[in-house]
C-alpha cells in the first residue's frame, strides 16, 4: 500500500478525555469543536492555511468568543485533526484509508492555493492522481472509504474517478498486468496454453482473464453496481467473464440459510442485491450465467420478494438455456398460495416458453424411421432431446409429492412433444414412483381410519369380483395391507423390468388387481401419457406394444402373438 509523508514538525498533539491539546510555550486562544471533541489551539497557524477559518474565527472575534462550532465536518473528530496537524506543519501519512477524509476535510475548510502555496488540496490531489489510482487494489481501498463520506466524495468526483481507475485496469491485456490481485478460484482449462511446440504453461505464470472478480466483491452493492456498469460500458469484457463475476459475488455476499436471507435486519440488503446483479446481468440473455446460477437466483428472487420484472427476466433467461438445467435446478420451493411442494406450475411456463423459443409446437409429430434418421436427428435436436429427459426426471423427483394432483403430474409430463421423448423409460420411471406413492399413501390414510374406529377390526373385502363402488367404501385390514405391500413389491419387478414394460397376463393381472379401483383409474390416464401425446398406431406399437392399458387387459384373456414379441419398443441408444 502507498502512502504520503506531509510536514516535518513531531505530533505534540495529545488527549485529555474529549479534548485535545498542543504542547506548545504559547497558549491557545481559540477552541474548535467538532462532534463532542473540544480541540484547544492557536488561531495563527489555521488561519494561514484556511479560508474558512480565517471567516468563522474573524466572526467569532466581533461576538466576543473564542469557540467554533464544525458540526458537519467531514470525517469528524479524527479527519479535523488530520488537517489541524497539517496547518502546524506536523508530520502526518496520507493512505488510501484516509486520503478521501483529508481531501473533504481540505475542501470544507477551503485549503486551496490562494490562502497558502503546497496547500493541503493540492498535495492530496497529486497523491490520488500520481500514485493512488495507479495502484489496483489502492483504487479499491480507496473507493471503499468514499461511502461514509458522501455527498462530499461524490462533488468531488473521488467516486467516479476510482471507478474508472478500477474499470479501465480489468480491461488490460493480461499478459502486461505487473500488480498484485486475489485469485482464489481454480484456472480452468481454457486459461491453458497447449501447441505441438510449447508445453502447457506455468499456472503461476499466466494471469487468467477473470483476474480482477475477487478484489472488486469486497465493494458494497452500490458501488459494485458503479463498478460492473463502467466496465461493462467499455464494451470489451467477455460475457462469461461478467457472469462469473456476478456469481461470485453472489456467492460471496448471499447467505446461506433461508432463515438469514428473511431476517428482518438483512431481508431490504438481500433484496437490493438479488435485484442489482439482475440487472446486471449481460444485455444478451442467451450467454453470459449457467443455468443453474440462473435457477438459485430465481429462487432467491422468489423468496425475498424481488420484483416481478427481476422475476420475468430471469424466467426469460432461464427458458432460453432450460436444456443445461438438472432436476435438483427446478426443485423450487412452491409459494405459500401452493399446495405442492415444489413449484410445478414455474417449471411448466419455463418448458412452454422453451419450446416457444425452440420454435416447437406441442403437436410435433416427428417420427423416428431409421437409424439414420436418427443420428440427424439427435444431432439437431440435442436441446429438445436434454429438456425431454430432464422433465422425465423432474416427474420423478416431484412424484413423491402427495399434494400432487394427477392432472397436474400428466400436464407436465405432456408438456413436451412426442420428439423429445424417443424413449420412454424415464417417464415409465416416474409413473411408477407415482404409483407407489398413491399406494402408500391410501394405505397410510386406511391405517389412521382404523385407528380411530373405535367398533373394533372391519371386514374387507378385496375380491376382483367387487365393483368400484364397492372397493371404495371398504377399508383394509392391517395384515391384508402388509400382504398387499409385499405382493406390490414382488409384482413390481414383473411390471418394470430394465425401463420396459412386459406384458404377460398374469402377471400383470395380480399386479393391477392391487390397486384400489381410484389408483386403477389413474393408472389408464397415466398409461395413455406413457403411449406419448396422440402418435399414430405404428408409434404407439414401437412405445408399449399394445393399445390397452394392463387395466383394461384384467377384464379379459389376454394372448400374445409371436408378432407382438418382436414388435416390443426398443431403446435407441
Amino acid at each position: 500500500m502507498k502512502y504520503m509523508k506531509l510536514g516535518s514538525k513531531p505530533d505534540a498533539f495529545y488527549a485529555q478525555g474529549n479534548c485535545r491539546h498542543v504542547s506548545s510555550d504559547l497558549a491557545t486562544d481559540v477552541t474548535i469543536i467538532v462532534g463532542e471533541v473540544k480541540f484547544y489551539l492557536h488561531k495563527f497557524p489555521l488561519m494561514s492555511k484556511s479560508n474558512r477559518l480565517q471567516k468563522l474565527v474573524s466572526g467569532a472575534i466581533d461576538v466576543d468568543s473564542n469557540e467554533i462550532l464544525l458540526p458537519d465536518f467531514p470525517g469528524g473528530p479524527k479527519n479535523f485533526e488530520i488537517c489541524a496537524k497539517f496547518c502546524y506543519g506536523m508530520m502526518v501519512t496520507l493512505n488510501a484509508y484516509n486520503v478521501v477524509a483529508a481531501r473533504c476535510g481540505a475542501e470544507y475548510l477551503e485549503m486551496t492555493e490562494d490562502a497558502d502555496r503546497g496547500n493541503l488540496i493540492f498535495k492530496v490531489e497529486v497523491f490520488l492522481n500520481s500514485s493512488l489510482f495507479r495502484s489496483w487494489k489502492d483504487s479499491i481501498n480507496v473507493l471503499q472509504t468514499t461511502s461514509s463520506l458522501l455527498p462530499w466524495s461524490e462533488e468531488l468526483k473521488v467516486v467516479g474517478r476510482c471507478v474508472d481507475s478500477i474499470a479501465s485496469k480489468t480491461s488490460v491485456d493480461p499478459s502486461s498486468i505487473n500488480w498484485s490481485y486475489t485469485y482464489n478460484r481454480k484456472l480452468t482449462l481454457s486459461n491453458e496454453i497447449v501447441d505441438d511446440t510449447t508445453k502447457v504453461q506455468d499456472r503461476s505464470a499466466s494471469v487468467p482473464k477473470d483476474w480482477w472478480i475477487e478484489d472488486i466483491c469486497e465493494l458494497d452493492i452500490s458501488l459494485y453496481r458503479r463498478v460492473m456498469i463502467a466496465i461493462k460500458s467499455k464494451g470489451r469484457m467477455d460475457a462469461n467473464i461478467i457472469g462469473e463475476a456476478l456469481k461470485t459475488y453472489a456467492v460471496r455476499w448471499l447467505p446461506d440459510s433461508v432463515e438469514a436471507l428473511l431476517s428482518d435486519v438483512h431481508q431490504q440488503r438481500n433484496k437490493s442485491l438479488v435485484e442489482t446483479i439482475i440487472c446486471l446481468l449481460p444485455s444478451d440473455k442467451g450467454i453470459g450465467c449457467s443455468c443453474s446460477f440462473l435457477l438459485k437466483l430465481l429462487k432467491v428472487a422468489i423468496l425475498i420478494g424481488a420484483e416481478d420484472l427481476s422475476r420475468e427476466d430471469l424466467i426469460e433467461r432461464i427458458s432460453l438455456k432450460l436444456d443445461e438445467a438438472t432436476a435438483s435446478d427446478l426443485l423450487i420451493p412452491a409459494q405459500s398460495t401452493q399446495d405442492t411442494k415444489y413449484d410445478v406450475d414455474l417449471v411448466q411456463c419455463l418448458v412452454h416458453r422453451f419450446m416457444m423459443n425452440e420454435n416447437i409446437g406441442q403437436d410435433s409429430n416427428i417420427v423416428l424411421k431409421n437409424e439414420k434418421n436418427t443420428d440427424d436427428f439427435v444431432l439437431g435436436h440435442g436441446p429438445l432431446l436434454n429438456v425431454g429427459k430432464l422433465i422425465d426426471r423432474y416427474l420423478a423427483e416431484i412424484a413423491t409429492d402427495p399434494k400432487l394432483a394427477l392432472s397436474c403430474f400428466i400436464d407436465l409430463s405432456q408438456s413436451i412433444p412426442e420428439a423429445a421423448r424417443p424413449i420412454h423409460d424415464g417417464l415409465y420411471w416416474a409413473i411408477d414412483i407415482y404409483l407407489k406413492v398413491l399406494f402408500f399413501e391410501q394405505v397410510r390414510t386406511a391405517a389412521i381410519v382404523q385407528n380411530t374406529n373405535s367398533s373394533g377390526s372391519l371386514e374387507v373385502s378385496r375380491s376382483t369380483t367387487n365393483t368400484d363402488e364397492d372397493l371404495e367404501k371398504s377399508e383394509p385390514q392391517p395384515m391384508t395391507l402388509q400382504k398387499q405391500m409385499s405382493q406390490l413389491r414382488t409384482t413390481n419387478k414383473d411390471f418394470q423390468k430394465n425401463g420396459k414394460l412386459i406384458k404377460e397376463g398374469s402377471k400383470h393381472k395380480s399386479a393391477i388387481q392391487l390397486l384400489p379401483s381410484r389408483s386403477r383409474r389413474i393408472f389408464d390416464k397415466l398409461w395413455v401419457v406413457g403411449k406419448g401425446n396422440g402418435m399414430g398406431e405404428a408409434k404407439s406399437s414401437e412405445t408399449s406394444g399394445s393399445s390397452q392399458s394392463p387395466s383394461s387387459m384384467i377384464r379379459g384373456e389376454v394372448k400374445e402373438s409371436p408378432s407382438t414379441a418382436r414388435d416390443r419398443r426398443h431403446s435407441i441408444s
